[in-house]
């Protein structure tokens, strides 16, 4: 006879406890155990027991619970089990973090990541294809519009499988909150309902609610030629801004300004002369806003950095040339106040519409979907993949369904507010899409290739490559426990059908892209890994966070233009300026929802804490201890770096990057 000792721990969500009875049963390799056991589980706390078993089961393999409802089926979210054996120095983990529906019975295997066996006698070895049969059934793809990545198949986030859902506390937190702005909405168009809509100053019947520090510094200062290129670096999105090789092909420099064409030579030379380039937005449809037709540029921006690190504009061409037309005008600093204003303006706002759709739902969101997806599909629990990459696909399926359903639906947000809205963004993202590169999705390489590895005045760049450098060893760290040599990667079958889930389905043939179709060494994998962490934690956290800083003063980033960009420089006057910018009511939208979107979570788990703990072996723990060390000590470092710069940098932050895309 032996004393076993039972600890079993419920979530603290809101309704992780249930008042249904659950019981439990012990199988180890000499056999199993039904135990006199009767759970009533209760929110966030741990249940202690201690039972005597007849026999010696041996080394413990799984534990079975069984929930049994009485009048209904009270779900139970059951975070884990761990089993003291008679003797043993060390508890045996039994990781669940997931609901307990129904009467069914649910096998727990003890914690240890194994990879696949070829003994079709294995216990582990059935259970997981056993798990993969079943949640290759739930987690399903589906086709959101021909040409871009595929996602989870479900309407609304109620078709989702329970386990991916948000948590209560999530829910009614986000759902509360979209209620708070909408509030908020009604209550500044009611203030501005008698009021002019004709100068810039009119913004600030607005401005007021929820915004930032920062955000009341872009209202202050949103015209100054410095604070526009500092945003190409280190503003809400860091990824157009490229060190220019050679003059632009749609460069159309006019007559008279030879001078400038020398200018820009001597810049070119000193390689000091960068260039942002919006042609992807070139031929997209514009929305039509409740009957008003809205309309979009393709621009061309030229910069010069000097020495001090600053990075000013020199030159605005808001649309390419066209053929039998005549040359654009070319925006300078030297025009005309208004002029030179309102070029910027449509560059901020052809910002808005490649951020949000190309670098943000499409880089981030739908790709992070994808991993996602071909996880739940191909990695079994037991995987050590599957642990390494669990904690940062959490909530990603529903916050995306909620967006498919919400924000990019015909007639969702983006038709209501963009000028890229009402079919235009299908079309923008499809363009996107073609352009996505495994190289663009990681940090070394896409810096590379834009020439910004050494400017000091980017921190962007700079923190990007720490923390895409700190989480390479992490994985690394993780990967070698399991794959001591490449033979080991090459012969897994999970992680091989994995790639090929990310590659050839969900990314949709994206090997003629650069993405692997398969791995053959240890490197290839952690490479791979790492783009895959790195997308779904410090890269959203960089593109997703600005929102609330550099999008809430509207028009420094307005999300639609109502006039057509202007073919002349001395005919700009104030009404020109206003009449093109968002109206009242698209303002208030504007605000609203990227303070929504862009807000700190409350339930936020920041880069590196999980709070789920899947992994059990104590050189696991060893590597993922390491992991939080270096992100603490990047930290301290970002921290005295930002108190020696005018505009500090926080967004990679590791205490302000959530560890995965929740929003």
């Amino acid at each position: 006879m032996g004393r076993y000792r039972i600890g079993v721990a419920t979530g603290a969500w809101l309704f992780s406890g249930s008042h249904n009875r659950v019981q439990l049963w012990l199988v180890g390799a000499r056999g199993d155990a039904q135990l006199e056991l009767w759970l009533r589980p209760v929110r966030g706390q741990v249940e202690e027991f201690e039972r005597d078993v007849p026999s010696d089961l041996g080394p413990l393999q799984f534990v079975k619970l069984c929930k049994h409802p009485s009048w209904v089926d009270d779900a139970w979210f059951c975070d884990c089990v761990t089993v003291r054996g008679p003797g043993a120095e060390d508890a045996a983990f039994f990781p669940c973090y997931r609901w307990v529906l129904g009467p069914g019975e649910l096998s727990l295997p003890e914690g240890t990541a194994r990879l696949a066996g070829g003994n079709a006698l294995d216990v582990f070895q059935k259970h997981r294809e056993k798990e993969l049969m079943e949640r290759r059934k739930l987690y399903c793809w589906a086709t959101w519009k021909e040409g871009l990545p595929r996602t989870i198949a479900a309407e609304c986030q109620d078709d989702l499988p329970p386990n991916v859902r948000f948590h209560e506390d999530k829910r009614l937190d986000f759902e509360w909150a979209l209620k708070a702005g909408a509030l908020e909405m009604v209550l500044k168009r009611a203030y501005t309902l008698l009021s002019s809509w004709s100068h810039l100053e009119d913004f600030d019947q607005i401005f007021w609610g929820q915004k930032s520090d920062l955000a009341e510094k872009v209202h202050q200062c949103w015209q100054d030629d410095e604070l526009f290129g500092h945003q190409f670096l280190n503003g809400a999105n860091p990824m157009v801004l490229r060190r220019c090789t050679s003059l632009p092909s749609r460069l159309a420099l006019p007559l008279g300004t030879e001078a400038l064409g020398a200018r820009l030579e001597r810049e070119l030379q000193n390689g000091s002369l960068f260039e942002a380039d919006f042609s992807l937005l070139d031929g997209i449809p514009a929305n039509v806003i409740q009957g008003q037709k809205q309309y979009v540029a393709a621009p061309l921006v030229l910069l010069q950095m000097g020495p001090e690190g600053k990075l000013l504009p020199v030159a605005i061409q808001l649309q390419p040339p066209s053929p039998g037309c005549p040359a654009p005008p070319l925006f300078l600093p030297s025009d005309p106040p208004l002029a030179w204003l309102l070029a910027k303006t449509w560059v901020r706002s052809s910002d808005f519409q490649l951020h949000q759709l190309q670098y943000h739902l499409l880089n981030t969101h739908l790709v992070a979907e994808v991993i996602a997806v071909a996880t739940m599909r191909c990695l079994p629990g037991l995987h050590p993949i599957f642990k390494l990459l669990i904690p940062h696909i959490r909530y990603t399926l529903e916050i995306n369904t909620r967006a498919r359903s919400q924000l990019i639906s015909e007639g969702g947000i983006f038709d209501k507010v963009r000028s890229t809205g009402g079919g235009g963004h299908v079309h923008l993202l499809r363009r996107a899409m073609a352009q996505l590169t495994y190289c663009s999705l990681c940090p070394p390489d896409d810096l590379a290739a834009r020439g910004l590895l050494g400017v000091p005045s980017a921190l962007y760049a700079h923190d990007a490559l720490q923390l895409w450098e700190i989480t390479a060893r992490y994985v690394q760290g993780i990967v070698h426990l399991f794959y001591p040599k490449d033979d080991v990667v090459r012969g897994d079958p999970e992680l091989q059908a994995w790639c090929r889930e990310i590659t050839e389905v969900g990314l949709c043939q994206a090997q003629d892209r650069g993405f692997p179709a398969s791995f053959q060494s240890q490197n290839q994998l952690c490479h791979f890994l790492t783009m895959c962490v790195f997308t779904c934690t410090a890269q959203h956290g960089a593109i997703n966070q600005g929102q609330l800083d550099w999008y809430a003063w509207v028009p420094n980033a307005p999300c639609t233009m109502r006039m057509p960009p202007p073919t002349t420089k001395e005919d700009v006057t104030m009404a020109t300026v206003m009449g093109s910018l968002p109206d009242i009511r698209q303002a208030c939208l504007q605000m609203t929802i990227t303070w929504h979107l862009g807000r700190r979570q409350p339930d936020m788990v920041p880069l590196g804490h999980h709070k789920e703990k899947y992994f059990s072996s104590a050189k696991a723990k060893a590597v993922l201890s390491q992991f939080q060390t270096d992100l603490e000590n990047l930290e301290r470092e970002i921290t005295a770096r930002n108190e020696q710069v005018a505009l500090p940098y926080d967004y990679l932050k590791p205490s302000r990057i959530e560890n995965s895309i929740t929003i």
